[in-house]
């Protein structure tokens, strides 16, 4: 807390609305069931090799969804879906044949000097004029004609699915775009397409939509112009009608394969307020084997969530045994596909098992294992970033803050809330699919860092007793979320630009 008056702020508000059981704070009794050797004991088998990366669809995923499975029904909790511990739906796998892209006299090879992010299918190539847009603006696009183009796009900073539907609708045939400074960035997002360019790309079946639109990276976007990287900056921002059109020549031709899966959940009766449920939710997929054979273990992303999800829930269903059943109903929900475009939680949203009026928040937790890059040289390193809990409600992060205060004492950081984030964090997990919705989300995140979707993300590098504080603080405040008088009220608002 930065001074005293946010301080008794939030012990005033809490102390009219925090439930009290007696002598005994059975939040605090029922929050040291969760225990690092058992985070531990579970990641390293939820992050094992043997599950090879739990990549959606794959043996390894379903072996995880049976040992979430198996761990639910030893503790007790029932199977929301008549019975069942699984929602299972089908995904469409798309892989591309071919795609080839020339601009100017420069051929372009797949996955090194572009990927292909789009939709489309031709059978034959296609010719066009490139031409650089830069920021995707109103006032731009009347600056450049992108009728029937390819589109350069410098999306840093800005939704690349926003930044793509105002393009098309003014008449452009696709894109060509950045959203990453550095080549290093785009190296490591080269590297994850490749991966995918043998197993497909997945998501819900639907039409080809003929839109074509490939990413590179600040440096070579700059060679496609020939010009310097802040050239194109600079025009992006000002007139990039100034940026030179290029010929561009390409073509795309797809192939679908359909892929069974499933999420995981467990379901928590409550009391007086059984009709309401909160949703905590983790994904336990992550992105299987890279292109050189080696698994992507996914010990932090995200096997910590998982089974932090995993404990949190052994703590609610333990209280729940001694008689201490909480007053809404707990929905405990492991999703798959996050990693292909948060699409489990995206399908549970759209094909709820409880009605999403009846959800009054969803609590996310993914990576919370790791130190990331801001705090490895901190003097004190008990950190959480916590992102989105004042946004649809204000009353969502001061009761955080006031369990945070009360039981854990972590320094919660906000940075990632701030309305010019280039991350978009907010955006870029399962919560904000119940965030849509306008239910009051709150996730929970330890950062990035050099092994993010990569080999090295393994159980050996997880900060357990860390790890341990962070999930007690979930459940703390996942307790009082499930026990209080009232939900949080909806006051609030998913555009940043409308607060």
């Amino acid at each position: 807390m930065k001074n005293k008056s946010i301080l008794v702020a939030v012990l005033l508000f809490a102390s009219f609305s925090y439930p009290i059981f007696g002598q005994e704070d059975l939040s605090l009794k029922y929050a040291s069931t969760i225990q690092a050797g058992d985070l531990k004991k579970h990641l390293t088998y939820i992050a094992s090799d043997e599950l090879k990366g739990r990549d959606t669809g794959s043996e390894g995923q379903k072996l995880a969804a049976e040992y979430l499975i198996d761990f639910y029904q030893k503790k007790n909790l029932k199977g929301p879906v008549n019975g069942s511990y699984v929602q299972p739906f089908q995904l469409s796998s798309v892989s591309w044949k071919e795609v080839s892209l020339k601009v100017g006299k420069n051929n372009l090879t797949l996955n090194e000097d572009f990927v292909f992010i789009g939709d489309a299918d031709m059978k034959k190539k296609k010719k066009s004029e490139l031409v650089f847009l830069g920021l995707a603006s109103e006032d731009n696009l009347s600056k450049v004609n992108v009728v029937g183009k390819l589109v350069g796009l410098w999306a840093i900073g800005q939704s690349v699915g926003e930044s793509i539907e105002m393009i098309m609708e003014a008449g452009a045939a696709g894109a060509i775009i950045v959203t990453m400074e550095g080549q290093a960035n785009f190296d490591r997002m080269a590297n994850r397409y490749k991966s995918l360019t043998g197993k497909g790309r997945m998501g819900f079946d639907k039409p080809t939509e003929q839109k074509p639109v490939f990413m590179v990276s600040s440096i070579k976007m700059g060679e496609l112009f020939g010009t310097a990287v802040e050239d194109l900056k600079e025009a992006a921002k000002n007139d990039p009608s100034v940026i030179p059109s290029q010929k561009v020549v390409y073509k795309v031709v797809k192939q679908k394969d359909i892929v069974d899966t499933e999420n995981v959940m467990a379901f928590l009766e409550g009391t007086d307020k059984k009709e309401e449920v909160l949703v905590i939710s983790s994904h336990y997929d992550h992105v299987g084997v890279n292109s050189a054979g080696e698994i992507n273990n996914g010990a932090d992303d995200d096997g910590s969530g998982t089974v932090s999800v995993m404990e949190i829930a052994e703590a609610f269903s333990q209280a729940a045994k001694d008689g201490y059943k909480p007053r809404r109903s707990v929905l405990f929900l492991n999703v798959t596909g996050e990693e292909k475009g948060l699409l489990g939680s995206e399908y549970y949203s759209e094909n709820p098992i409880f009605p999403l009026e009846n959800t009054v928040n969803n609590i996310n937790i993914d990576m919370v294992g790791r130190i990331d890059y801001e705090y490895q040289d901190a003097e004190n390193q008990d950190y959480v970033y916590v992102i989105g809990s004042e946004m649809l409600s204000s009353q969502l992060k001061v009761i955080n803050e006031y369990n945070n205060i009360t039981y854990t004492n972590l320094i919660l950081d906000y940075r990632y809330d701030a309305e010019d984030d280039p991350n978009r964090f907010y955006y870029r997990s399962d919560h904000y699919n119940f965030a849509k919705h306008n239910i009051p989300v709150i996730f929970f995140f330890n950062g990035v860092h050099d092994d993010y979707h990569q080999p090295t993300d393994t159980v050996d590098k997880i900060e357990f007793d860390l790890m341990e504080k962070r999930a007690r603080l979930i459940f703390h405040t996942a307790w009082d979320l499930a026990n209080r008088e009232h939900r949080t009220p909806v006051d609030g608002t998913n555009n940043r630009n409308e607060r």
